[in-house]
């Protein structure tokens, strides 16, 4: 115990004789940035006592200054204005107004609106066909177009407002949200939000440094700024060395004495899961070893909220994506869970496990690197590439997308539910072979079970089946999978289409959605007026808008589990019967 105190403070010490606090200088992410200081701390360059919890900030590959909100909302930070304790937003998307009503949550941050409406005002979101002519001159309240998916807008309204306002055959109510701002300013491109705790307005005017005072006395103190060389004072600079000294021995202590067996119980949890996976036979890498894979963390291929992920080199001819999780919060449970369920699938047509880093409280995670890219560069591409990829393709990759999700549903101990299939999660191998990755939102649960509790609505727009979104429509089920697999195989369908040559217009467009119109054209009869190249184009893209009708029916019982879809996608000849209409049921 002396020994461990006896290190503790040289190495606290150290950085202070060192340093000083030029730890906690003023930083940017790129020249003509805003400035970062206290309260706001610049994540992986700032120490922990740098800032005040909530405050964290990072920058992106492109010098941009990113703060992300409740839930994964990440959004620019054009300016902070450090007196009035205001700080400026934007989306790069443009989608402030989207995602402010869609899953924006300030209740967990210690930021608040900062010119409201003096009231708060509710809204329903609607998912409806773009098909502009069949609404009421009055049905446009708002359209918040950055969610909306080819063929459908998403449309907010005030929820007080009549139900008759709205074409129950083309709309869907989605969501429902409540904020403080009126219809009028949705249409907003920036948001401005301030904050009240820490108050650093006075030390701001004044010109000093604002920082924790960890007394009783106050939150936060006033101190000089340094010059270059150190303090302008050496006795403040000695008192402030020696205050932030005590303080974190303090805290040091406090972590030690109360929060230590927690940590100890939570890594023996996670080394007792990782001794029992040694049957699995991962490979199992040292956070040095994840360094000088990824060449010192320096290709970041892209970030999420749970880590970011880097390009990197096992060997000359093996190349990985590695994602490195955020600073451990909690007990281990996400590292756990994700390492548990990735590390359990061995499949053609899934994105492969290599192994695993846990050293320590620094975790990683190691996957095979697909340098094709996703399926939706090619199915919505307009380039000479998208050309190229023959029907006969198509079917392929639909097929083995479906042999995939099959294998996540019965060929593991328990159902893995993904939750998020899209096409921007299908990776293509260097044959075209696609894999499905991203299991951020996926579920485990028993094969007994016919349906799953969820406590919130997951997945993408435009993919997310009825009963996820809303009970109403039925229980949540492996069968909701099925439901975004069918809406990836329109996608796929309707991104192979030409354009009518002779009118110039996109033929998805003549009337409702495209879903709709592929239903209504093959119920007459008529063709899907494709591109063709074989003779068996047409039976091809015909064969794979019945099975996608089929998977999108609107009560799950009547869809087909991934199985019989494997078996329809295999089978040969044109026999396949059209279904009854999937959107009968999706009137309100």
């Amino acid at each position: 115990m002396a020994n461990f105190f006896f290190i503790f403070i040289i190495v606290l010490l150290l950085p202070f004789l060192v340093l000083g606090i030029e730890d906690c200088e003023e930083s940017r992410c790129r020249k003509g940035g805003p400035r970062i200081r206290f309260p706001f701390k610049l994540k992986h360059e700032h120490a922990q006592h740098c800032g005040y919890p909530g405050f964290e900030l990072s920058c992106d590959n492109n010098g941009n200054t990113v703060m992300e909100l409740p839930h994964a909302v990440q959004l620019h930070v054009d300016r902070i204005d450090y007196v009035s304790q205001h700080i400026f937003l934007s989306d790069p998307h443009a989608c402030v107004s989207g995602k402010m009503l869609l899953n924006l949550n300030l209740s967990q941050t210690p930021f608040q609106y900062s010119n409201p409406a003096p009231m708060f005002f509710e809204y329903s979101l609607f998912n409806c066909s773009d098909d502009a002519s069949k609404y009421p001159e009055n049905f446009y309240d708002q359209i918040i177009s950055c969610l909306g998916v080819p063929g459908h807008q998403v449309h907010a309204f005030y929820s007080f407002e009549s139900i008759d306002y709205f074409p129950s055959p083309s709309c869907i109510k989605f969501h429902e949200t409540t904020v403080p701002f009126q219809r009028e300013t949705l249409s907003m491109s920036t948001l401005q939000l301030n904050w009240s705790r820490p108050s650093c307005s006075h030390c701001e005017t004044l010109g000093y440094i604002c920082s924790l005072n960890n007394t009783l006395a106050a939150e936060v103190q006033c101190l000089n700024r340094p010059n270059k060389t150190g303090f302008k004072n050496p006795i403040i600079a000695g008192s402030i060395l020696g205050f932030f000294l005590v303080a974190i021995v303090t805290f040091g202590a406090y972590q030690f004495y109360t929060r230590g067996k927690m940590h100890k119980e939570n890594q023996k949890r996670v080394e007792k899961f990782l001794e029992d996976y040694k049957a699995v036979r991962p490979t199992r890498y040292s956070f040095a070893d994840i360094k000088k894979i990824t060449n010192q963390l320096s290709e970041r291929l892209g970030e999420g909220g749970y880590g970011t992920v880097y390009k990197g080199k096992v060997s000359s001819e093996i190349l990985v994506a590695v994602k490195v999780l955020n600073d451990s919060k909690g007990n281990g449970e996400e590292f756990i869970n994700e390492v548990g369920i990735i590390g359990k699938i061995y499949h053609v047509n899934v994105v492969r496990f290599v192994g695993y880093c846990a050293d320590g409280f620094r975790r990683a995670l190691v996957y095979e690197y697909l340098p094709n890219e996703s399926l939706e560069k090619y199915i919505f591409s307009t380039e000479s590439k998208n050309v190229a990829m023959s029907w006969k393709k198509i079917q392929e990759i639909a097929l083995g997308i479906a042999k995939g999700i099959e294998y996540l549903h019965q060929g593991c101990d328990q159902q893995i539910l993904h939750f998020d299939i899209k096409p921007s999660n299908i990776l293509l191998d260097h044959n075209m072979n696609p894999k499905i990755c991203d299991f951020g939102l996926a579920k485990l649960c028993s094969k007994e079970k016919s349906a799953v509790t969820m406590t919130a609505a997951r997945g993408t727009m435009g993919y997310i089946a009825p009963e996820v979104v809303s009970r109403n429509f039925g229980k949540v089920s492996h069968k909701s999978d099925v439901y975004s697999f069918g809406m990836l195989l329109l996608e796929m369908v309707r991104g192979t289409k030409n354009f009518n040559a002779k009118e110039g217009t996109d033929t998805s467009q003549q009337e409702g959605s495209f879903p709709e119109w592929v239903y209504n054209h093959l119920n007459r009869g008529g063709e899907l007026q494709i591109r063709i190249e074989e003779d068996d184009d047409e039976a091809i893209a015909k064969k794979l808008a019945i099975i996608a009708l089929w998977c999108i029916q609107w009560q799950p019982v009547d869809r087909p589990s991934m199985k019989v879809v494997v078996q329809m996608l295999e089978r040969e000849g044109d026999d396949l019967v059209l279904p009854s209409s999937p959107f009968a049921g999706s009137q309100m």
